[in-house]
């Protein structure tokens, strides 16, 4: 009997093997290094591009320009480093979310992943196929409103899709009441939703599993249940390789189950966090006055936020923890040390062959 091992993940002409798509992080968490290092291992790097730029030294007028700049640095830096797959993601929520696409475009990236609201817009900006196109979604229903939109709009469809669970990190596409309770929906019913709906579709669209994914047998166990492929962001924070300061990385290291909250973002969204002295003070109501220079998130109202968001998120990557929170998905406590993106993938790969080889032997007993 031979063994079973990980399939490859097929996204339009890409192929991604192992099948692991390592999420994107803002702000300047996952940049050009990290990518470039899980392009090398065979999976699929990807950039964050919210707030690449040096943007809390800057006018507001130069908003724009500075991020399209140093996102147009990050891929050349990325591409430098690696010949594997390398993404952007560009979150629909952004104000210059048209020019950051238009940049990922003219570097001819590999693929675009978007979410934090639905793209339907996105193939109006990415006119060639050659780069495909990966929304994220919460639910079967959202899948089927993009497909129905990009169909009659556009003539194509998403070249996959990524289902993101509510034990992600940083902010949640779900109620904050539903969150951490009975009410809350599991990545697994959520997969199973959304690759019905998928399969609706000719030819069937490939559906990634994100939000908790850990371990090896995790992603075995999401593959098995019609997952092509996983997305996993938190794992790879506490790599060498991952842009982020150490001190970012040590608060994962450092962190208990008591230590992540779920907080209400200025931004009207829920966010899970690492709690610490900075989380305490906005929750007791706190806030920190600030200057917006550029409204950078559609959903933000600057006069009512009681802090800036994006501001909190860069000091946090420069490791100025005083001043800031660290997102991180739900299974940050499990992480205890920092190794490198070849050694956590070798890691991975070695657990789902663990797990198949046990599955292997069960059936032979029986």
């Amino acid at each position: 009997m031979s063994m079973m091992k990980l399939p490859a993940l097929r996204i339009g002409n890409l192929e991604i093997n192992p099948p692991i798509i390592q999420g994107g992080m803002g702000v300047r968490v996952s940049g050009a290094k990290l990518a470039a290092a899980v392009a090398n291992e065979g999976c699929a790097g990807v950039i964050a591009s919210v707030g690449l730029g040096l943007f809390e030294d800057a006018p507001g007028n130069q908003f724009v320009k500075l991020n399209d700049d140093a996102l147009r640095d990050e891929i050349r830096q990325a591409r430098k480093l690696s010949k594997g797959v390398i993404g952007v993601n560009v979150m629909v929520a952004l104000s210059n979310y048209a020019s950051l696409v238009k940049v990922a475009v003219e570097e001819k990236i590999d693929f675009i992943v978007s979410g934090a609201g639905l793209p339907l817009e996105l193939p109006s900006l990415v006119q060639t196929r050659d780069i495909a196109l990966v929304p994220i979604v919460s639910s079967g229903k959202a899948l089927k409103v993009i497909c129905l939109r990009w169909l009659k709009s556009h003539g194509r469809l998403p070249d996959a899709v990524i289902v993101e669970g509510p034990q992600a990190g940083g902010h949640l596409g779900f109620k904050y009441d539903d969150l951490g309770t009975s009410t809350e929906a599991s990545l697994e019913d959520l997969l199973v939703e959304v690759v019905e709906e998928a399969k609706t579709y000719d030819p069937p669209i490939p559906v990634i599993a994100a939000g908790g994914v850990y371990t090896g047998e995790d992603i075995a166990k999401m593959i098995e249940k019609g997952a092509a492929g996983v997305q996993m962001a938190t794992r790879f924070v506490c790599t060498d390789e991952c842009d982020v300061d150490i001190k970012f990385k040590q608060a994962y290291v450092d962190a208990t189950e008591d230590d992540i909250a779920i907080i209400h973002s200025p931004v009207g969204m829920p966010a899970r966090v690492i709690k610490n002295e900075f989380v305490e003070r906005i929750s007791r109501g706190e806030t920190i006055p600030f200057n917006c220079k550029y409204q950078c998130l559609r959903t933000c109202i600057p006069k009512s936020a009681p802090y800036c968001i994006a501001i909190v998120l860069a000091n946090a990557a420069k490791g100025k923890l005083d001043q800031a929170f660290a997102f991180s998905g739900s299974c940050a406590p499990r992480i205890k040390e920092i190794i490198s993106v070849k050694a956590l993938i070798n890691q991975l790969v070695n657990e789902a062959q663990a797990y198949y080889a046990s599955r292997q032997t069960n059936c032979v007993e029986a």
